[in-house]
């Protein structure tokens, strides 16, 4: 970027300074020409007073200074010219300034000589007894002025191309520095002073980064979780089939053994698919299949099919609320009661009750699943759907939960754009509620 911004300014610089010069050379040039044409219209008025025999004197005095006088008829014949033989010269009638003088009283004209490289500036007016009188005087060229004062030019344009790189480098740094010192305390949290034109894109930046910053802790937090998770049930599978293998377990511990390797390869399946479903929610940024789906139906399957797990905590499933629909994934909407309905099963009392609702408010359809369990404190509200969170770590190993089913929910939930909403009493139960707009 630094040396784009360089090259640039310089590109710029070395433009300038050739236009500039092209402009001055012009300019000059003009200046040149306009006093030239009017020194000539002087001499002109001057020698217009003057008899024919004054006038050849004078030309024989000028011809040294290389100022040519010629004299014409009303018809633009030569009557006297003070550097050629006038016998031997053609008629005038038909150039530009014996024209103009012939018509207008005066004329002038400027003709550039290839061969020469210079041109001839003529002066012509018409006398009071209809003769012409013309000046003329050869000058150089535009071409032949630039040529001269080129090495001149070149010297002034290397000195200015020089003081354009020095002066572009330090307008570049001074306009990079504070991009830079952002760059160099972007993790700091320091207030760094930059354009405020920036300050859109600057904000973009660090948002971004904090994101990358956070996603990366994240990440590790994740990985190590999963290598601890995953480590518990494998050790015991482990343990269990090692005793077994060298003999020490005979007869009703062996069964006993069995049904805890079983139990273990349980979990760690649940695990293994818990962690297949969140990458494949986290990877996933392509919209799902959706349709019109009656939640109500949904979640009273849900009910019926968790009715054996229910019994088996000897909890109490209760569905209330009538047929509302949304528009959304039916795969998801399923995954997303039965990881609610199934954590208000795990964490309940014996005894407890697990109430499932849906129901219509206005333009919104609101699932909630409520129970009678043990609560979350308010410490721990905030993060209970962080994955691998657990209030209680040895009830939900106890329960069988991965620890990763509320995090789940949250992805389906901003998937369908609904919002999630907890309360939750240590002792009275957890009601988790979920927000959707309804279908049309």
């Amino acid at each position: 970027m630094k040396k784009k911004i360089n090259a640039r300014m310089v590109l710029v610089a070395v433009l300038g300074i050739l236009a500039t010069m092209a402009l001055l050379t012009a300019v000059f040039y003009g200046v040149f020409r306009r006093q030239t044409m009017a020194d000539l219209r002087i001499y002109a008025l001057l020698l217009q007073e003057e008899s024919q025999e004054e006038l050849m004197l004078t030309g024989s005095n000028m011809r040294e200074e290389k100022v040519r006088i010629t004299m014409l008829d009303a018809q633009g014949g030569v009557l006297y010219d003070n550097q050629t033989d006038s016998a031997d010269m053609e008629n005038h009638s038909l150039r530009p300034e014996i024209r103009s003088a012939m018509e207008d009283g005066e004329g002038q004209a400027i003709r550039r000589s290839a061969t020469l490289d210079k041109s001839t500036f003529y002066y012509a007016v018409r006398l009071s007894d209809g003769r012409l009188l013309r000046v003329a005087t050869e000058a150089e060229s535009i071409y032949s002025i630039l040529g001269s004062i080129m090495p001149s030019l070149v010297w002034i344009g290397a000195v200015l191309l020089l003081l354009s790189l020095l002066l572009a480098h330090r307008l570049t740094d001074s306009l990079l520095e504070p991009v830079k010192k952002l760059a160099d305390h972007l993790d700091d949290g320091e207030e760094i002073t930059y354009y405020e034109e920036l300050e859109p894109f600057v904000q973009t930046i660090r948002k971004q980064h904090w994101d990358i910053v956070e996603n990366a802790r994240l990440r590790q937090e994740f990985t190590a979780n999963v290598t601890h998770e995953l480590k518990t049930p494998l050790t015991a599978i482990s343990g269990y089939a090692e005793l077994i293998e060298t003999g020490m377990a005979s007869g009703e511990d062996v069964i006993r053994f069995a049904g805890g390797i079983h139990q273990s390869a349980q979990r760690l399946l649940h695990l293994i698919n818990d962690i297949i479903r969140l990458s494949e929610l986290d990877s996933s940024r392509e919209e799902s299949m959706t349709e019109r789906v009656n939640l109500y139906e949904l979640a009273a399957v849900c009910v019926e099919m968790l009715e054996v797990s229910a019994q088996k905590h000897k909890v109490s499933l209760r569905m209330e609320g009538g047929s509302c629909y949304v528009q959304g994934n039916r795969l998801m909407l399923e995954e997303l009661l039965f990881n609610l309905c199934d954590n208000a099963i795990r964490y309940n009392v014996e005894g407890g009750l697990v109430r499932v609702d849906v129901h219509r408010e206005r333009e919104q359809v609101i699932l909630t699943v409520q129970d009678t369990g043990i609560g979350i404190p308010q410490e721990h509200q905030e993060r209970i759907f962080e994955r691998f969170y657990r209030v209680d770590k040895s009830r939900s190993k106890s329960t069988g939960g991965t620890g990763l089913g509320l995090a789940i929910v949250k992805h389906i939930v901003a998937r369908h754009q609904a919002q999630l909403k907890l309360e939750s009493s240590p002792g009275k139960g957890t009601a988790i509620r979920v927000v959707f707009m309804a279908a049309i």
